[in-house]
């Protein structure tokens, strides 16, 4: 993962100690919700979350409502499009089922994701047509489906569009356009996900009985919702609350086989355990096979029958999990091969037949990685798909606006996005965007903390006091503490040698934490060493007795200064983008004899480096804002066949009696030269 600036929340204990009282809550919990910007003026909102939100505030949906009921009362064939994610499928899911038991004449299809693609087309609309089909209504998708409209209108095939993207431009002419996030939605929340949309829409065909169709279809909602990652505010808050709910009252046969499969059976779960074990098997669906097995395990009522295709959907979220490593180290190796794409400020890479199924996942590991935003491009013949992933304070969505003459389409949100590319013109789009990226502020990756933490209130108390939080998602996201000045005292390898247990220390208090996915061999810490965790604290329970677990999710050295490293970093990479360094930035960046002199030494001394450069700095009693100067000494060093840099970032010393002249280094005469050209 890329190193992170750590941020700590403020906030106000007056207002805390105040909202404690009002609420008589833990004043813990009260403190965590005011450096959430809950106050007692909105606590209610946050407390007791309603779906209370009047469906037909929406534009087009009375046109929509009354659309749909006449198709039911009329008994015409109504075709539910969807899409081929999970907030898809559930869409589908919840629309064909309300319809169904409706008892209209209601068919369903989800594109294949190779073959046909995202979203309706003109060629979907004649299918559906010869079908019998006299009313379309697509789910998480249609915003921009100008040629699909065009077509149905043609065939006089109505067309209702429900839909959670943004708009781009007109909107496509169809009998309504439901979609919170038009230019002419005005409404206080407009962040539901696609399936949200849905859930609306059918509430406003009902009329009354809100409350009924919510026990109904909440568990939908919520898998929906939080696999697309929208807000957990407000309404959206509400919808997964209730959906949690009805997932652990083991009420839908389909979730209850899909737990099953995924190893969870028997277990509550929270939103976390939706996000990270029935989320991306529905979308494994999807990504690997056919989405539509997904939309008949939600469906399905027989006990035998779910299980197989619960059985089939972990039999493609397994080949998913292979065919997503094997691309990412695709990609990766194709990035560190070439500098030009390794120090952008925006990511592009691409692959022949990369499988598109899992690019969107290999964007948001590379995003996460190397901390910029990221796109990963599947090249099929001429012409490329791609999926683009971003770091909070960088709109995907802009940027691909902005450079939009590159592509053939284009469509999402400020955080994700896809695209559609001629192969011919990847190299174009690579530039443009990261011309674009040259235009605003790139922000640095942010690691939020909740607040500091002192480790002897780690306690079942203080876990209990979280849960009024939850649930926990995008916009509420599961509390973060830092741990400062924690000394390690004791490292255990966990899990065959793949995580790491440590003992942390502090005064005279020592807690057990876990670090998952991190060898021994590659992790840059020592015993003694005085570091800051970042970690999420849960409850764990085993053989009956319950107790506090605590997993890290970021480690420094304790003083650590964020912002001089990450500023450091940029500047070496702004060198290596060979754009215009001012003599200042020059001169900060070029090493002196001496200073190439110790970083040598370190080297010899340590006989190579295997870890992180923040970890290198440290060791080397290097200032952190130097880092770009020992990122530059670096390259001399290796150009001088003193080092070498292996594939995977590892610094050996090369063997070599012949003493060696720094004045040949074409590095430092380039760099000594620009600052001349500057100076004169």
């Amino acid at each position: 993962m890329s190193r992170k600036k750590w941020t700590v929340s403020q906030y106000d204990k007056d207002m805390a100690a105040e909202l404690a009282e009002s609420y008589e809550l833990d004043p813990f919990a009260a403190l965590l919700l005011v450096s959430r910007g809950v106050t007692a003026d909105n606590a209610d909102e946050f407390l007791y979350p309603q779906c209370d939100i009047d469906p037909f505030l929406l534009p087009d949906m009375e046109k929509a409502a009354n659309r749909i009921r006449k198709a039911i009362e009329s008994f015409e064939r109504i075709a539910v499009f969807g899409d081929y994610d999970a907030d898809g499928v559930t869409s589908a899911a919840v629309m064909y089922s309300y319809l169904e038991s409706r008892g209209a004449d209601v068919i369903c299809h989800i594109p294949d994701r190779i073959n046909e693609g995202y979203g309706i087309s003109p060629q979907a609309v004649e299918n559906l047509k010869e079908r019998g089909v006299s009313l379309i209504i697509t789910v998480d998708n249609g915003i921009s489906a100008f040629d699909a409209a065009k077509t149905a209108k043609e065939l006089s095939v109505d067309l209702v569009i429900t839909d959670h993207h943004k708009q781009s431009g007109e909107l496509p002419e169809a009998v309504a356009v439901v979609d919170p996030q038009r230019t002419d939605c005005n409404i206080p929340f407009r962040d539901w996900a696609g399936v949200g949309v849905a859930f609306k829409t059918i509430c406003a065909v009902e009329g009354d009985g809100e409350e009924e169709l919510l026990d109904d279809f909440s568990d939908l909602v919520a898998i929906g919702t939080l696999a697309d990652v929208v807000p957990l505010k407000k309404e959206n808050r509400a919808l997964v609350y209730e959906g949690l709910k009805r997932i652990n009252s083991g009420s839908r046969q389909g979730i209850e086989a899909l737990k099953n499969a995924a190893g969870v059976s028997g277990k509550k779960l929270g939103a976390g355990g939706i996000s990270f074990t029935l989320a991306p098997r529905i979308n494994a669906a999807g990504r690997m096979g056919s989405a539509m097995t997904a939309f008949r395990l939600l469906l399905s009522d027989d006990e035998n029958d779910a299980a197989e295709l619960a059985k089939t959907i972990d039999t493609y979220n397994k080949e998913r999990h292979s065919v997503e490593n094997e691309i990412t180290k695709q990609a990766i190796a194709e990035i560190e091969s070439r500098p030009d794409e390794k120090y952008a400020s925006v990511i592009v890479v691409s692959g022949e037949n990369w499988h598109q199924g899992v690019i969107g996942i290999v964007a948001a590991r590379l995003c996460g990685k190397y901390g910029k935003p990221a796109v990963v491009i599947s090249v099929d013949g001429e012409k490329g798909k791609g999926s683009c992933r971003s770091i909070e304070g960088f709109s995907i969505y802009d940027a691909l606006s902005a450079v939009s003459d590159t592509l053939t389409h284009f469509g999402g949100h400020t955080l994700a996005a896809g695209l559609g590319v001629e192969k011919s013109r990847i190299d174009e789009f690579r530039t443009a965007i990261n011309e674009y990226a040259k235009t605003v502020e790139m922000p640095f990756p942010e690691l939020r903390l909740d607040c500091k933490l002192n480790p002897a209130y780690i306690n079942m108390d203080l876990i209990n006091s979280l849960e009024l939080l939850e649930p926990f998602g995008a916009g509420n996201e599961e509390p973060c503490f830092g741990l400062f000045n924690m000394m390690i005292s004791r490292i255990t390898p966990i899990g065959d040698g793949k995580h790491l247990r440590l003992a942390l220390k502090k005064g005279n208090t020592e807690i057990t934490a876990l670090l998952f996915s991190v060898r021994a061999e590659e992790f840059p810490f020592r015993l003694g060493d005085t570091v800051d965790a970042a970690v999420k604290i849960t409850k764990n329970e085993f053989r009956g007795e319950v107790k506090p677990s605590v997993r890290i999710c970021d480690m420094r050295f304790s003083g650590s200064n964020d912002v001089n490293y990450l500023k450091s970093v940029r500047l070496y990479e702004k060198y290596r983008r060979h754009e215009k360094l001012n003599e200042k930035e020059l001169r900060f960046i070029t090493p002196n004899r001496d200073f190439l002199a110790s970083a040598y030494k370190f080297f010899k001394k340590s006989g190579g480096w295997h870890f992180d450069l923040h970890s290198l700095l440290i060791r080397a009693n290097c200032p952190e804002a130097s880092a770009a100067t020992l990122l530059v000494s670096e390259d001399v060093l290796c150009e001088l066949k003193l080092m070498e840099k292996t594939d995977n970032g590892v610094f050996s010393l090369c063997e070599t009696s012949e003493k060696k002249d720094l004045d040949s280094s074409k590095i430092l005469a380039g760099l000594k030269a620009e600052m001349g050209e500057n100076h004169g």
